[in-house]
């Protein structure tokens, strides 16, 4: 698994070159990244330029594939706030030395990140082994990445039994609706997981998955400079998410054609992404189960498991990278 390495190396570069060239002075504007295919309420804000007129300055919408991407984009200095970025990815960046925070938790979604198996091989979790020898393919880095080692540990499959081929889940999904596609396996979240659904089946889904996996989420992530010198704004920013997802709790019908828009979805899709999705309140974020503690322990957790499998040299400390303070002063605006 070079390709991660390499990835790690990478972000250590760009990550200093950030650190260096940070501006200091107030922002007129500011750029904000997040994925295509992945419907969420803030996107409501986003169709109708609530952001902007809340903060007060003009908000750019970069879409990435992967939150690799999105670290990469922050590290340069081009993307200043990453919304709904994946844990793995953030670890990646961190443990490379990037200087980066969790603000808040975006989204909660067991069912909606996964890996599907072809139908025609009529693979299931009682005969899984007989993956042994085919090729697969992983977003390295992400999420989807840290969930496919976690299943192929617990199903007793080793990395070296597989062929893994690094593929974005919207480039694996295309390649796995082709009938003579050579993918046995395909891991990806959001619309791609809908579309590879279609051709095959996951091994595990469910309360099962989520015993081997554990939690799946994203996070809002910034570098920490920007929070520092620009800490009312980023509240303000994150006051908005919170009421867009206080305004789908209440009442979801009269914004998801802002949100299909945005996401890039028709509206059967976009219903049936985000029904899988969960946005926990302000309240709930600010618990013990999650920026309380409970995603610094999480973060350390997952951290461990990427060090033993080789892929990244672990924090000592992941409370540092998990700053409430940010979602404290939204919830008293």
């Amino acid at each position: 698994m070079n390709t991660l390495k390499t990835m790690v190396a990478a972000l250590a570069a760009s990550s200093a070159m950030f650190v260096a060239t940070a501006p200091a002075n107030a922002l007129d504007e500011i750029t904000v990244g997040y994925y295509l295919e992945w419907p969420t309420p803030n996107q409501f804000a986003q169709a109708n330029k609530i952001y902007e007129k809340e903060l007060g300055v003009k908000v750019n919408w970069v879409s990435f594939d992967a939150g690799t991407a999105m670290s990469a984009a922050m590290a340069s200095g081009d993307v200043h706030i990453s919304f709904s970025q994946g844990v793995t990815p953030f670890l990646v960046a961190t443990a490379a030395g990037q200087d980066l925070q969790v603000v808040d938790v975006a989204v909660s979604y067991s069912d909606n990140d996964n890996c599907v198996v072809r139908s025609e091989l009529e693979i299931t979790k009682d005969n899984v082994a007989d993956l042994k020898g085919k090729k697969v393919a992983v977003p390295l880095g992400t999420a989807a990445h840290s969930g496919f080692l976690a299943q192929m540990k617990h199903f007793g499959i080793a990395e070296s039994d597989l062929t893994i081929v690094d593929m974005a889940p919207s480039d694996s999904a295309a390649a796995f609706s082709q009938p003579n596609t050579d993918l046995a396996m395909a891991c990806g979240w959001g619309g791609s997981l809908r579309t590879m659904k279609q051709h095959g089946n996951p091994i595990i889904e469910g309360k099962e998955k989520e015993s081997v996996v554990g939690k799946v989420f994203d996070v809002t992530s910034i570098p920490t400079s920007f929070g520092e010198e620009n800490p009312d704004l980023l509240a303000k920013f994150l006051k908005v998410t919170a009421d867009m997802n206080a305004k789908y709790a209440k009442d979801a019908g009269p914004m998801m054609a802002a949100i299909s828009k945005e996401a890039g979805m028709d509206a059967e899709g976009t219903k049936a992404v985000i029904g899988t999705f969960v946005f926990p309140t302000v309240a709930e974020q600010l618990s013990d189960e999650w920026m309380g503690g409970g995603v610094a322990a999480y973060l350390a957790s997952s951290a461990k498991s990427l060090e033993e499998s080789g892929k990244i040299k672990a924090l000592g400390d992941y409370n540092a990278v998990v700053n409430a303070s940010y979602l404290e002063a939204a919830s008293k605006m």
